[in-house]
């Protein structure tokens, strides 16, 4: 995409915001403050429709990209939809998930799109799939990304700053393998979430503005960057290895198979709400929400970024891997015991607290002058 093209798609997404809010005032499309839900009054739930039709006019004006990527705007569209019609009416979860399965196996059956191999990640071998089982792999992985995305929708700012990340990520690799178009369309995406983010941090209109991403956001963006991650590592030119995309999704990934498996321990549903997300949890700690979104999208960065050097650096599959399932363990220790770690942290910072007042009290007393 040219230079002068990406203000163009940057002014479209934040006029369509504007336009967007004004039709789900109208139509009740907005999210009412609740137990779970803190905000205050109704704000539009637009972003992602916003995001998707901005996505559609940049795809059109790039030169890059020499023809609309079809199948994957007819799956996009039908989630969106799916999305939206969830945010307005707050349909089942059964509905939601049976809607996903379907758009996978269109993905899977007309673009033949699935994850085949998933690389030497087991350190003797490629690990190849069978047909049935690459199917099956390719609807779970789809499911879960999405659902990862959806998850973490909990604070402003964070959807957008994660999929940022990783669509900045992804964008890279991209380019650095070749592939162009792909990179192109990351930087499509990235250049219309922007809008969104600085109106649903309240910049610089103010919180009058505001807006939320909605169902319709998360399920576009999980979509979507399952399917880049799938374009990416499969077929005849790919730009990165399987085990690159864990890292790349890393921290949403890592968020919900953790809330998911403490759900189902405590013989709960593993889609129940709850407010024991990573973002939760660091606004009981003290952190505000602006420090939160920091904290959890610079956590991302240096995943994503552990991940761009592996393929850098070539560094093998099978040790990527295993470094992965250790983070993903040490994470999940920390969050089980997370109220342990952080009064452990609280009483070092009082020792450390105490330690300097005591120093500083010494150096007064030695800087006093000798009483004879």
């Amino acid at each position: 995409m040219m230079d002068m093209e990406l203000p163009i798609l940057f002014s479209f997404s934040l006029l369509s915001l504007f336009a967007l809010r004004i039709i789900a005032k109208k139509i009740q499309l907005v999210d009412i403050p609740s137990g779970r839900k803190q905000h205050q009054g109704m704000i539009p739930l637009v972003g992602g429709i916003a995001i998707f039709g901005s996505v559609l006019i940049g795809i059109l004006l790039s030169s890059e990209i020499s023809s609309v990527p079809t199948l994957y705007l007819s799956c996009a569209a039908v989630l969106v939809l799916m999305g939206a019609i969830d945010d307005k009416f707050d349909i089942s979860v059964k509905s939601r998930l049976l809607t996903q399965i379907l758009m996978s196996a269109v993905m899977i059956a007309f673009g033949n799109l699935q994850l085949a191999n998933l690389g030497n990640i087991i350190g003797f071998h490629e690990l190849a799939l069978s047909t049935p089982l690459s199917y099956l792999v390719t609807i779970f992985a789809i499911i879960g990304a999405i659902n990862a995305f959806n998850m973490v929708d909990g604070i402003d700012g964070l959807l957008g700053g994660l999929a940022t990340v990783s669509f900045a990520a992804l964008g890279y690799l991209f380019w650095t393998g070749g592939q162009i178009d792909l990179y192109q369309f990351c930087v499509i995406f990235v250049v219309a979430t922007i809008p969104y983010i600085l109106l649903n941090l309240g910049l610089p209109f103010g919180h009058r503005f505001k807006v939320f991403m909605g169902d319709a956001g998360s399920v576009l963006i999980g979509f979507t960057i399952i399917w880049l991650l799938v374009q990416g590592t499969q077929g005849h030119q790919t730009s990165f290895r399987p085990v690159t995309a864990l890292w790349l999704i890393a921290l949403p990934l890592m968020d919900m198979a953790t809330i998911m498996i403490r759900r189902i321990q405590k013989g709960q549903s593993p889609f129940k709400p709850d407010r024991e997300h990573l973002h939760h949890i660091c606004q009981r700690v003290g952190l505000s929400p602006r420090m939160t979104l920091l904290t959890i999208c610079t956590i991302a960065s240096l995943f994503a970024y552990v991940g761009v050097l592996s393929e850098q650096y070539q560094i093998h599959e099978a040790i990527m891997f295993f470094s992965f399932l250790l983070t993903f363990a040490l994470y999940y220790l920390m969050i089980a015991h997370i109220w342990r770690v952080t009064t452990w942290l609280r009483k070092l910072a009082n020792t450390t607290q105490n330690h300097n007042k005591v120093r500083l009290i010494k150096r007064r007393i030695n800087t006093l002058p000798n009483q004879k």
